[in-house]
C-alpha cells in the first residue's frame, strides 16, 4: 500500500466515525425531544418550584372614639386554569363558554361577549393554566363572579383562581391622612403606618409555586402552606370630629389669607394625647393639600409665642415681677434697633408689656438681666429641654436649635436680646405647644403621644402613656404669674376681641414673626408667620392648641390671622364636650328629677340619647318607631304599628322621623310648621293608595 492510499483510508475512517457520531447525536436529540419529551418536561417543571410570600392583612388604625381611620380591603386578580377537572370535559366547556362570556362582558363592560368567547376558547385550545381575566376585583364583585356559568361548577372545578392582594384605604379620605401616613418599600416611612409597621404589617405567609411554560408561576396547592399572620390594630389618640373641625378651620383661613402653608395641633393637657393635627400647603390658587408635616418637622423662629419662656426665666430668677416698669417702642443694641410694630405704649408694667407683646420691652429686660451672665438665661432653656427632641411616636421630628454662648454663631451683643422675643432659634409648632401645655398642666412637662394602645384580636398588647420630660418647670409662684399673664393677653391684650369668649376662659399668646425666605434670608420682600398658642378653659385647662400660618398675604398679625382659627376650633370643641361646662350648672340641672318629654320617633336614636344621660327608660315596643306614653318618673314608650297600605301615626314625632315614616309607607308627606307633629290630615290606620298626600302640622 502506497502512502497516498494509506492517507485516504485514514481520512475515510475518520469521516465515517464523525458521521456515525453525528447521527448518534441527532438520534438522541430526537429521542429526548419527541419520545421522552413529556417525561423530561415534567421533571423540569417539578424541579422549578419556589416558595413565595403571601401578603398578610394589615391591621386597622382607629381614632380614639373607635372610628376607622385606615383599613385593608381585599382586591383580587382573577385567573383561569383550563385544565381544571370541571372543564376537562369539552362538552361541558363548550356548552357554557358563551354564557360565561356574555356574563363577563355585561359585568365588566370592557369587551364584547364575542371577544370574551374568543379569548376563552383560544385559552382552552392552548391548555392555559393561569390565564389573566381581570385585575382589581373587589370582594363583592368576586362573590357575584363565582356564580357565573363554569365558575359555579364547584371549588377548583370551574378553573377560577382568585389571587388576593390587600389594598389600603382611608375611610375618611384626607382626614388626618398625613398623621396616618404610609409605609412603602424604598420610601421613607411616614406617620403611624411608618412608625408602627412592625405591628401593623403582620407576618407574611408562604405558598409553594411552580413554573410552567412561558415562565408563569402557578400555585402547586391552592391551600397556603404557611398562613399569614394578620397585623395588629393601632388605637390612635385622634378624635375624628375634632380633626374635621381643625382641618376645615385651618383650610378656610389659609384660603382667606392667601397663605403659603399652615398647621394646627390640638392636645389634651393632662394626657398629652394629640386630638387633632392638620398641615396644609398651597398647591394652586385656593387649593391646599397635606404635603408636609410642618407641625413636627417645620423648624422656624417661633416669634412672640416664645416670650412666655423669657418672662418665665426672668420671674424665676427674681429679675422682675409683674409690676416692674419697662419702656416700650424701641430698644437699641449695637448694630440693630428692636422696634414694636404697633409703636410705643409708653412705660408700662411687665404684665402690660407682655399682654401687648412688646418686643422692645422683653429684649431690654432679658438683656439687662443676663448681659453679664448670658448662659444663665440659656441654661433655663436647656433645663426645660427646649433643645431636645420630644421623641415622638411618629418619624420626621426636626431637631430643635437653641443657641448658647458656646456656639460659634453666638453674638454677645445681639443674640441674647433677639432670643428674648423668639429669634435666632428653631422650634417646631409642636415643641412650642408642648411648653404651653406644661404651663396649663401645672408645670408638668410631658411629651405628646399619637398612639394610645396596640391591640391584636381585640386584646391589648401594649399601652402608651406620655413621657414626663420635666416634673415641674418652675416654682408655683412663677407658674401662677405666667398663667395670669397669658389670660390677660386674651382678656385685655393682643388677643382681646378676637379670641376672647364670654362662655369660657382662654389663656395664650399671639405671635408675629418675620421668617427667612429659604437661603435668601430676611429679604426686602418680607414674609411673616402668624401664630397663636394657648389653652382652654383657662380656669381648668382641658385642651392646649396652637395655630401657625406662614406667609399670609392678607394681613400678618397673629391675632388677626391665627386668632380666628383658634377661636373657631376652641368654640366647637367646647360646645361638643359636656365635661367642660360649669359643674355648678350641672348640679342645678340635677335638681330637676323630672325627665323631659321627648319627641316620638326612631327608637334606637331615643335609646342612645337616654343612655348617654344615664336615664332609666322603659321601651315597651318591638317596632323601630315609638310614641311617648308617660314621662313622670320613668319614661315609657309604645309601638308605632302600621300595615302596608295604611297611614302610620306620626303624632309627637319630629319632622325628619315623620317624613321618613310616611315616605316608607308609600305616602307623600306635606309639611307645615316646625317642631313636633300635632296633627295629620289622614287618620292613622286608614287605608289609602300609594302616593296619597298626607299633611302633617308641626308646632
Amino acid at each position: 500500500m502506497n502512502i497516498r492510499t494509506d492517507i485516504l483510508l485514514r481520512v475515510y475512517i475518520a469521516f465515517g466515525l464523525i458521521l456515525i457520531l453525528s447521527f448518534a447525536v441527532l438520534y438522541k436529540l430526537f429521542n429526548v425531544q419527541l419520545v421522552e419529551g413529556k417525561k423530561w418536561a415534567g421533571m423540569a417543571d417539578s424541579l422549578s418550584t419556589r416558595f413565595v410570600n403571601v401578603e398578610a392583612v394589615k391591621g386597622n388604625i382607629y381614632s380614639v372614639d373607635q372610628s376607622l381611620l385606615a383599613t385593608s380591603v381585599p382586591e383580587y386578580e382573577l385567573r383561569m386554569d383550563f385544565l381544571a377537572s370541571g372543564i376537562a370535559d369539552e362538552k361541558i366547556f363548550y356548552e357554557k363558554v358563551d354564557s360565561l362570556a356574555t356574563r363577563l362582558s355585561a359585568f365588566f363592560s370592557d369587551k364584547s361577549a364575542s371577544k370574551y368567547s374568543e379569548i376563552l376558547r383560544e385559552a382552552r385550545r392552548d391548555s392555559a393554566r393561569y390565564m389573566l381575566l381581570k385585575r382589581n376585583v373587589t370582594h363583592q364583585e368576586l362573590t357575584i363572579i363565582r356564580k357565573f356559568p363554569i365558575f359555579n361548577l364547584g371549588r377548583y372545578k370551574g378553573g377560577l383562581i382568585a389571587v388576593q392582594h390587600n389594598k389600603r384605604i382611608l375611610p375618611f379620605k384626607s382626614l388626618a391622612a398625613r398623621t396616618i401616613g404610609y409605609s412603602n418599600e424604598n420610601v421613607q416611612p411616614v406617620g403611624l403606618e411608618g412608625a408602627y409597621g412592625e405591628y401593623i404589617n403582620g407576618q407574611n405567609g408562604k405558598q409553594l409555586m411552580q413554573r410552567i411554560a412561558g415562565g408563569i408561576w402557578i400555585p402547586v396547592n391552592r391551600e397556603i402552606e404557611i398562613a399569614p399572620k394578620d397585623g395588629a390594630d393601632i388605637i390612635s389618640t385622634i378624635d375624628v370630629n375634632m380633626q374635621d373641625v381643625a382641618q376645615n378651620a385651618l383650610r378656610k383661613q389659609l384660603i382667606l389669607s392667601n397663605a403659603d402653608h399652615g398647621s394646627v395641633i390640638l392636645m389634651e393637657v393632662k394626657t398629652g394625647e394629640i386630638r387633632a393635627i392638620a398641615n396644609y400647603s398651597k398647591v394652586s390658587e385656593g387649593v391646599y393639600q397635606e404635603k408636609f408635616n410642618y407641625a413636627i418637622a417645620g423648624n422656624q423662629d417661633p416669634g412672640s409665642t416664645f416670650k412666655v419662656a423669657s418672662y418665665m426665666a426672668l420671674l424665676e430668677d427674681n429679675k422682675v415681677d409683674t409690676s416692674t416698669r419697662v419702656g416700650t417702642g424701641e430698644y437699641r443694641i449695637p448694630g440693630h434697633t428692636i422696634k414694636d410694630s404697633h409703636g410705643s405704649i409708653g412705660v408700662v408694667s411687665v404684665k402690660r408689656a407682655f399682654q401687648e407683646s412688646s418686643n422692645a420691652a422683653v429684649a431690654k429686660l432679658v438683656n439687662d438681666a443676663y448681659r453679664d451672665n448670658q448662659s444663665q438665661f440659656t441654661d433655663h432653656l436647656y433645663d426645660w429641654h427646649l433643645n431636645d427632641k420630644l421623641e415622638l411616636q411618629i418619624p420626621g421630628e426636626a431637631q430643635p436649635v437653641v443657641k448658647n454662648p458656646k456656639n460659634k454663631s453666638w453674638n454677645k451683643n445681639m443674640t441674647l436680646p433677639q432670643m428674648a422675643y423668639g429669634y435666632e432659634m428653631q422650634l417646631t409648632p409642636l415643641k412650642m405647644l408642648s411648653f404651653y401645655n406644661a404651663i396649663a398642666n401645672n408645670g408638668k412637662y410631658i411629651s405628646p403621644i399619637f398612639v394610645r394602645e396596640i391591640r391584636r384580636l381585640n386584646n391589648t398588647i401594649q399601652q402608651f402613656k406620655a413621657r414626663v420630660i420635666n416634673d415641674r418647670i418652675c416654682s408655683d409662684q412663677t407658674l401662677k404669674e405666667i398663667q395670669e399673664m397669658l389670660e390677660g393677653v386674651v382678656s385685655a391684650g393682643t388677643g382681646r376681641g378676637i379670641i376672647y369668649s364670654p362662655l369660657y376662659k382662654v389663656a395664650g399668646k399671639t405671635g408675629t414673626a418675620q421668617v427667612a425666605d429659604g437661603n435668601k434670608g430676611y429679604t426686602a420682600k418680607k414674609q411673616y408667620q402668624a401664630s397663636f398658642c394657648g389653652y382652654f378653659p383657662a380656669d381648668n385647662p382641658k385642651y392646649s392648641l396652637i395655630v401657625v400660618i406662614n406667609d399670609p398675604k392678607n394681613g400678618y398679625y397673629g391675632a388677626q390671622v391665627a386668632g380666628p382659627v383658634f377661636r373657631e376650633i376652641a368654640d366647637k370643641v367646647f360646645a361638643n364636650d359636656i365635661r367642660l361646662y360649669d359643674p355648678r350648672a350641672r348640679q342645678q340641672i340635677a335638681i330637676n328629677t323630672k325627665i323631659p318629654a321627648p319627641k316620638a320617633g326612631y327608637k334606637k336614636a331615643a335609646e342612645r340619647v337616654y343612655n348617654a344621660f344615664g336615664m332609666k327608660v322603659s321601651f315597651a315596643a318591638n317596632t323601630d318607631y315609638i310614641n311617648v306614653v308617660d314621662t313622670n318618673n320613668v319614661t315609657s314608650f309604645r309601638e308605632v304599628k302600621y300595615v302596608d297600605g295604611t297611614v302610620p301615626d306620626t303624632k309627637g314625632m319630629g319632622m325628619r322621623d315623620a317624613v321618613f315614616l310616611l315616605g316608607n309607607a308609600g305616602l307623600r308627606p306635606v309639611v307645615k310648621g316646625s317642631g313636633k307633629v300635632v296633627k295629620q290630615s289622614v287618620e292613622a290606620g286608614r287605608r289609602v293608595t300609594k302616593g296619597y298626600p298626607v299633611i302633617i302640622e308641626l308646632q
